[in-house]
């Protein structure tokens, strides 16, 4: 992608809206090109064009968060060019699943810093996965359920080198690039090559798959749902 991402800000706080205008307009590389109080405000904004990610709360009056994202991503006009970054209060197992099922690529709660949700937008936008530590926890704990009698399999990221095999690790438990950078003093791009190498040897297409893979394997263990 070429250009600033333009990200269209969606939730029924007028607050949040205008605090996450003023955190994103300051970061070079991102533009806010509008604001939704609501689902189906958000979904006119996309359809009107020029949005790359929304960044989507869920919980709103009238058409909510996940209807909203369903609607635009099952439009083919705008589904191969706009990416539903979802930041919520809400992380329950069913609003996770909902979401995702939906589309969307990414998944924050509103606790995250900054740092965190503008990588998630640049992720997102690439057309890549972002999923909180809970999100992703939920995803594979769906992923095992689905297989209760399937056997763990400690090799299956033998295929991976030491240093790959480390940094996925991170990336199962929520870490950022740049943090996973700052813990072993290398670069954030590094990081991001052994990723996309990882995934690639484990026939994964994004990082929501590749925690999957990471919890399937018996590497860490899946937390036990709230």
């Amino acid at each position: 992608m070429t250009g600033d991402v333009r990200v269209l800000i969606a939730d029924d706080q007028a607050l949040i809206r205008v605090g996450m205008r003023g955190i994103l307009e300051s970061e070079p590389g991102l533009a806010v090109v509008g604001e939704a109080a609501d689902g189906a405000a958000a979904v006119r904004a996309v359809r009107a064009g020029g949005v790359d990610v929304v960044l989507m709360d869920l919980r709103m009056p009238g058409t909510d968060g996940i209807e909203a994202t369903r609607q635009i991503l099952a439009d083919p006009g705008l589904s191969p060019g706009v990416a539903v970054l979802v930041l919520t209060t809400f992380e329950t197992d069913a609003d996770i699943l909902s979401a995702v099922g939906a589309g969307a690529k990414g998944y924050l709660g509103k606790d995250a810093d900054p740092e965190t949700v503008i990588d998630a937008i640049r992720v997102v936008a690439r057309g890549h996965s972002l999923l909180s530590p809970r999100a992703m926890a939920t995803l594979a704990s769906r992923a095992g359920s689905a297989q209760p009698a399937r056997p763990r399999r400690p090799d299956a990221l033998d295929v991976l080198t030491g240093r790959e095999l480390e940094v996925v690790v991170l990336a199962a438990k929520g870490l950022t690039n740049d943090e996973i950078a700052l813990h072993f003093t290398i670069s954030p791009l590094t990081v991001k090559t052994h990723v996309n190498r990882a995934m690639s040897k484990l026939g994964v297409s994004d990082r929501a798959a590749l925690v999957v893979a990471v919890y399937d394997s018996g590497v860490l263990d899946v937390p036990p749902q709230q």
